[in-house]
This record gives structure tokens, C-alpha cells and sequence, in this order.
């Protein structure tokens, strides 16, 4: 009896151990091969960079200031290191240090070898590493951890894609079926709970393991403190103090912000989301701890990944806003993200919209009914939220959602602001490092979403004028909204609205001062109350980035609400470029014909503008109706990444995706304001 039972307690040991090293050992063996900082110099040999003529890298130039007129500065506010953990989990091996260096203009080397630097420095960065990671590996490189301590810090730290699936699978919640009966792509709350301080596997071993986070958390986070102010130089790179703030959601869904101070002098501690539920509570946080001498900001980001939340009128934790929190939400949320790697955020086809730029680097269809998540929802999307804004006005007597619009990366390589097309170094560390992992096939079965070669964009930047570079400035400019977004090309865009202009202010030598004298820029709030009955003048002045391709057209979105409560929208060409005029039956320009090469990814010579201005008037313009404006600059068309890729490889452009793109700019929009 005693040997059958051994015999039978060895049979299930031996079954144990096949079925712990079929279902996990060897697809984690797998993943360390095909996504493995190891493997990645393999990967990239399949590539040769001499098949691309490329521009050389250009220095920095400084701008004198002050200028009342305002300076251009570009930017990166969302870029994460070594220090997050999902970058680590992805083979990312390059810290903050690194990164500051980086926007300087000095080239890094991603884990297959790729060179990364940027075309020219940056003039501002913050590095905003996810708030939930401080403290969690700070430990990790002491001694006399105990076995179950190593084992921890071992799978927080292994460059593996699925140990960083297993470990956030929890965290981000279970998929909530949805009710086919009720309205499609309407969010619905949901009741959560986010994961306890000690949910992460370092912070839950050994003695005092969860305090020991805690501590840490604090060690962590006065080190960021410290490098920023290592590497601040005023007039040359201003690093702003920051981080994200990183709730779960099912299915890779994003209910993110970044938190960003004007100076640092910041709270002891990084709130994160385990400590608050919602974003109200983190404002309301952050405000309790931000002492003297402190402010701060807020950006929320993705959108489209948020499964309607973002701009519904609910909380991550499915609590509904009152009065209040709408107000704190006015008072700390200035801007949001319109672009970065995960897509395209300003609008979709099909979900209220209807112009066709809506489809730029979007692959989120409209939800079906009982969808709730991986589909593009009526309160998903940028330009939804700003109309959501004017509904709420009507309802509140302010609007809480006139947000400014910037762009960034959201890149897990340390390389902040790096979005030239031509040299787009994948977003996630090693498992994107090098073009063979970047266009290798994925499985049939996975959503669009989830794909880096369909979904991942090479990212884009924040443009803020101001009247010089330091930190209070900076800050400044972004808080009254004075900012626009790229995706990723440095066009120079101006965008005023007022009365009494006329068109000589398009050539005017005081021009400039005029606009700021008679009217707002971009970000503002025009009021019109007891004004003429006619439109006010709309100026708009872009030019090109001397790097890329020209300029094609200049576009103006228009959203209002009537007097039953009903948001609306339009789109209509403003300025066209090679002298072409807009076609009155269906306000767009007409095609200038530019094309791209393909096999070499140059662009056709002769076509497009270096500068478009126009000063333009609503002919709808109605002197009651709450409304907003933004400019769109479309570029004439160019090669997206992967066609970049492509040539590296010595292949045909992938037939998955588009293979050229027209890259552009966003403005913050100028609200009208019809009760003062």
C-alpha cells in the first residue's frame, strides 16, 4: 500500500511538474527568445540603415528672451525609463540619467544596437515614471534577502513581455459583460476597487516587506527630485518635476494622468492609484500635501483606451461627479494628450464624427451593442470631450472640460521626444527593438489594438509659447493653454481669435502685438456678449518644419450646441496651399498631387507650402451659441514608420498598414463664450 501511494504521489509531482513546465516555463522560455534584450542584436542584423538616406542631427538653438512675443519651446511630458516596471519587464536598461542626456542631443543605444537621437534637443522634458512602481525594487540589490524575497525581485526585474502580463492581469480588473439591449458605445460605471499598497509581489515577502515599499517609495521619488534639479538649465533644458498616475482597467484600457509641477517644491510623497481610487481624490490629495510655494497640473492621456470613462461623467471606481468635482477638475486639468504611440485620440469615424482625417492612426471601430471595451466610444475621443464640455456649461453655468492640447510619446525607452518617422526606435524596450520585431507577424486572432505595427505610432510632441524657457514659464504657458501638438514634425502654428481684425494684420509688421492687444491666442476664452453680429476674425499662421515635408492645407474644427442641447460639429478647409482655393461645395482643398516614393521614402519636390497664413470668419457664426475652434495643419503625405522599416528589411511596404501618413498639428481650441 505505502509503494502505491509513493508511487502515486511521484506520478502527481512529475505531472505537476510537466504541466507548470508546458503551460509556463516553456512559453516563458519562448517570450525571453522572440521579445529578450539576448536575442534583440540577432534581430537586428536583418536590417541594414545604409538602404535610407537620412538628415544628419542639428544643434540646439537658444532663444533670446524674454520675449513679450512669445518663443516656440518644444517638449516631452510623458516618457518612462528603466524605473517603471513594465519598461523593465520589456527589456528596457536605460535609466532617468540617460533619458536627460538624451533630450541634450546625445545618442543612446537601445538593446539591439539601434542608435537613438533626436533631430534636434528638446527644450523642455518631464520624465514620468508610473507612481505605482516607486519603492517596489528600490531593495532588490541588497543582501540577506530571503528566498521568497529573490523570487520576487527576480520576476519584478526579468526582461520577460509575460511575466509583465501575469503580474498586471489582476491588477487591471475583470471584463464586465455588457447589456445588448441598451445603447452601444454609452459608458457605463462600474463599481472598483483598486489593488492594496502590498498587492505587488515585492512589497508583499518577508518581514516589514510592505513598509519597507512604503519608505522606499519616498527614497525613490526624492531621487527624481534631485536628478531633475541636477540637470536643470534654464534657458536651455527645463526639466519639469513629474510622474503618472496609473489606474487599471480590463483589457489594456488607460485611465492614466500625468501630474506635473511648476517648481520643486512637491509633496513628500507620489500619490499614486493605491492610494486613491479616482482622480478626484488624487487632486484632492495632491492639494492637502502640496505646500508652500507648490502647484501642479494634471494630463490625462489615451483616450481611446479608456472604453468611454474619460469623458463620461463617472469616476474609475463608478462614483458620479458633482459640482465640486467638476470645478477641481476645471481648476487642475488644463490639457490632455490628442497623440502618442497608442493612436490617434482626436476623434473616430463613425462616433460623431465624420471627416476623413478622423481615420489618422485609428483602429478602434464604433462599439457594438453589449461591447465594453476594444471599440471606439461616444465619450472616447478628444473632440467628443470637448462637446461633452459644452453640454455640461449648459447645465452647470461653466464648462469644465476646456482643456488645452498637447502631444507626446508615452515611450518605454528613455528617449524622450525621439518621433521622427524615419527612425522610429519601437516604444517598449527590447521587444520592439530592431525593424524585424517591429513588422513581424503577430497572431490573426489579436485585436488591432493590441498591435504595436498597427496601433503604435511614432509619437508626437508638445509645442508651448512662452516668453522664455524655465520651469515657472513653461509651466505657465501649458496652465493657460497657449500649447499645440504634433505628431512628431516641429511645424510653427500661431492661432488668434478676435474682433476688429483685419487682413492687413497677416502682413503686418506689428501684427503679433496687435493679435494679443485685440483678441486671444490659442487656449483662450473669447467673450462675446454685447460684440458684433458678425463673426470674429480667426488668424492662423503655420509653417513648415525645415526638416520635413511641406504643408498642404490648414483646417479649421468647429464644435457648438444649439439651443435644445444638441453638440454639433464641422470641419472645413481654411487655406490651401500652392495658391489652390477651397471648393465651396464641399470646403476642401483640392489634391496637390504630392506623393512619396516608396522605395526610398522621399517626397515629391515642388509641391506643398513653407507657410500658410489666412485670417478667416464663420459664415455660421451665431452670437448665442457656446462654441470652440482648433486648427488641424495637414502636411503634404510621407512615409509612416513602418514603410521606413520596410526598406530597412528589403521588403514591399506592409500591406496591413497604411504606407504613407500626413503628419500634423493640433492647436488648442479658442472657446466662445456668448454669456459674458
Amino acid at each position: 500500500m505505502l509503494k502505491r501511494i509513493g508511487l502515486l504521489v511521484v506520478v502527481l509531482l512529475l505531472a505537476a511538474i510537466g504541466y507548470v513546465w508546458v503551460k509556463l516555463l516553456m512559453p516563458l522560455q519562448a517570450s525571453a527568445e522572440r521579445n529578450g534584450p539576448e536575442t534583440a542584436p540577432r534581430d537586428y542584423a536583418l536590417q541594414d540603415n545604409t538602404k535610407l538616406d537620412l538628415p544628419p542631427p542639428q544643434g540646439a538653438v537658444y532663444r533670446a528672451a524674454p520675449n513679450p512675443d512669445m518663443n516656440l519651446y518644444w517638449g516631452e511630458l510623458h516618457l518612462h525609463t528603466r524605473e517603471s516596471f513594465d519598461a523593465t519587464l520589456f527589456g528596457t536598461t536605460l535609466g532617468i540619467e540617460d533619458a536627460y542626456r538624451f533630450a541634450k542631443g546625445e545618442p543612446l543605444t537601445s538593446p539591439s544596437g539601434e542608435v537613438m537621437q533626436l533631430s534636434r534637443p528638446l527644450d523642455f522634458v518631464a520624465i514620468t515614471d508610473h507612481a505605482e512602481g516607486f519603492g517596489t525594487r528600490t531593495h532588490c540589490g541588497t543582501s540577506g534577502l530571503s528566498l521568497s524575497e529573490r523570487v520576487a525581485c527576480w520576476l519584478a526585474n526579468e526582461p520577460n513581455p509575460m511575466i509583465f502580463q501575469i503580474l498586471t492581469k489582476g491588477a487591471r480588473g475583470k471584463v464586465v459583460p455588457g447589456d445588448p439591449s441598451l445603447p452601444a458605445g454609452v459608458f457605463r460605471p462600474t463599481s472598483r476597487r483598486p489593488p492594496k499598497p502590498g498587492a505587488f509581489p515585492t512589497c508583499r515577502f518577508g518581514d516589514g516587506a510592505l513598509e519597507r515599499c512604503l519608505d522606499n517609495a519616498a527614497v525613490d521619488w526624492a531621487r527624481y527630485i534631485q536628478l531633475a534639479d541636477k540637470y536643470y538649465e534654464p534657458g536651455e533644458l527645463t526639466t519639469l518635476i513629474g510622474y503618472e498616475f496609473s489606474p487599471g482597467m480590463p483589457e489594456q484600457g488607460k485611465h492614466h494622468r500625468n501630474v506635473i509641477f511648476r517648481s520643486n517644491a512637491v509633496p513628500e510623497r507620489a500619490i499614486s492609484s493605491l492610494d486613491v481610487p479616482n482622480a478626484i481624490e488624487l487632486w484632492k490629495g495632491l492639494e492637502a500635501t502640496c505646500g508652500e510655494g507648490c502647484d501642479f497640473m494634471t494630463m490625462p492621456h489615451n483616450p481611446n483606451k479608456a472604453w468611454g470613462l474619460m469623458y463620461s461623467r463617472y469616476t474609475w471606481d463608478g462614483q458620479a461627479y458633482n459640482e465640486a468635482d467638476w470645478r477641481l477638475r476645471r481648476k487642475r486639468e488644463p490639457l490632455q494628450e490628442i497623440f502618442q504611440i497608442k493612436g490617434a485620440q482626436e476623434c473616430a469615424l463613425g462616433v460623431g464624427a465624420t471627416d476623413e482625417e478622423c481615420a489618422f492612426e485609428q483602429v478602434l471601430d464604433p462599439c457594438e451593442p453589449g461591447e465594453t471595451y476594444g471599440c471606439a466610444f461616444q465619450t472616447g475621443f478628444v473632440r467628443q470631450g470637448l462637446k461633452v464640455g459644452l453640454e455640461l456649461e449648459q447645465e452647470l453655468g461653466f464648462n469644465p472640460l476646456q482643456t488645452g492640447l498637447i502631444a507626446a510619446t508615452d515611450s518605454h525607452n528613455s528617449n524622450p521626444g525621439d518621433v521622427e518617422e524615419w527612425d522610429f526606435p519601437g516604444a517598449v524596450g527590447a521587444a520592439t527593438s530592431s525593424a524585424a520585431r517591429r513588422l513581424r507577424e503577430t497572431d490573426k486572432t489579436r485585436a488591432a489594438y493590441k498591435t504595436p505595427l498597427k496601433f503604435h505610432t511614432s509619437g508626437g510632441l508638445a509645442a508651448v509659447w512662452a516668453p522664455q524657457n524655465n520651469r515657472e514659464e513653461i509651466f505657465d504657458g501649458l496652465a493657460r493653454r497657449e500649447t499645440y501638438a504634433t505628431s512628431g514634425p516641429r511645424m510653427a502654428v500661431r492661432f488668434y481669435a478676435g474682433w476688429g481684425f483685419d487682413e492687413t494684420v497677416t502682413d503686418a509688421p506689428d501684427g503679433l502685438q496687435s493679435l494679443r492687444a485685440g483678441g486671444v491666442p490659442m487656449g483662450g476664452v473669447l467673450h462675446s456678449a454685447g460684440k458684433a453680429e458678425s463673426s470674429p476674425g480667426f488668424f492662423v499662421w503655420a509653417t513648415r518644419d525645415p526638416m520635413d515635408a511641406p504643408l498642404q492645407r490648414v483646417q479649421m474644427i468647429k464644435g457648438w450646441i444649439d439651443e435644445q442641447g444638441q453638440t454639433h460639429e464641422k470641419v472645413v478647409d481654411i487655406a490651401c496651399a500652392e495658391g489652390l482655393t477651397v471648393d465651396p461645395a464641399t470646403g476642401r482643398c483640392p489634391d496637390n498631387g504630392a506623393s512619396v516614393d516608396l522605395k526610398s521614402c522621399t517626397f515629391s519636390p515642388g509641391s506643398g507650402a513653407d507657410e500658410l497664413k489666412t485670417l478667416w470668419h464663420d459664415p455660421d457664426y451665431a452670437p448665442q451659441q457656446s462654441a470652440f475652434y482648433y486648427v488641424r495643419v495637414l502636411m503634404n503625405p510621407t512615409c509612416r514608420w513602418s514603410s521606413y522599416d520596410a526598406i530597412r528589411l528589403g521588403r514591399e511596404p506592409d500591406p496591413r498598414v497604411p504606407a504613407t501618413i500626413r503628419e500634423r498639428a493640433w492647436t488648442s481650441p479658442i472657446w466662445l463664450d456668448p454669456h459674458q
